[in-house]
């Protein structure tokens, strides 16, 4: 599932060839005051909380408030990540919390941890929400110095 999601994301920003798959990645981002610097203002309407689609359409992810973090759980799942999350050995995709533990950073950006339910594993990544409708998520290893994105659009 993870590695069809990446390949047919027309948002990957960066091709690496490790291996790396970076699972089923939703969604984060929060409005914040906006500063004094150009274009912030728009940063400062935007709402991360919602439903949330992966580029093939076929992962949905709830992202809420995780106490005073932001949080992402998978809601739907259909097609052909359906056949993958199986494959892997994963029979329950749906209730999965895949966006774990997300720290703003600053206007639209948050960071926090991954879990790829193919791998077993969980990642360092980084998320921002260039608008309303889209948030781009990166699933980075080496805390950041490599990184794979997708983008993904606001269900409505």
């Amino acid at each position: 599932m993870i590695r069809r999601l990446l390949t047919h994301s027309r948002a990957l920003t960066l091709n690496l060839s490790l291996g790396l798959t970076l699972g089923v990645m939703g969604a984060l981002a929060a409005a914040s005051p906006a500063d004094a610097v150009p274009g912030m203002a728009a940063q400062h309407l935007l709402n991360p909380y919602g439903r949330w689609l992966n580029p093939a359409g076929d992962v949905e992810v709830s992202v809420a408030p995780c106490g005073t973090l932001l949080c992402g759980t998978v809601t739907w799942v259909g097609g052909q990540a359906l056949a993958d999350a199986a494959d892997a050995g994963v029979s329950h995709l749906v209730g999965t919390q895949l966006l774990q533990g997300y720290r703003r950073q600053d206007a639209g950006n948050w960071q926090g941890q991954v879990f790829v339910p193919d791998m077993g594993s969980t990642f360092f990544s980084r998320i921002h929400q260039p608008d309303e409708g889209h948030l781009k998520i990166s699933g980075c290893i080496l805390h950041g110095l490599l990184c794979k994105s997708q983008v993904w659009t606001r269900r409505p």
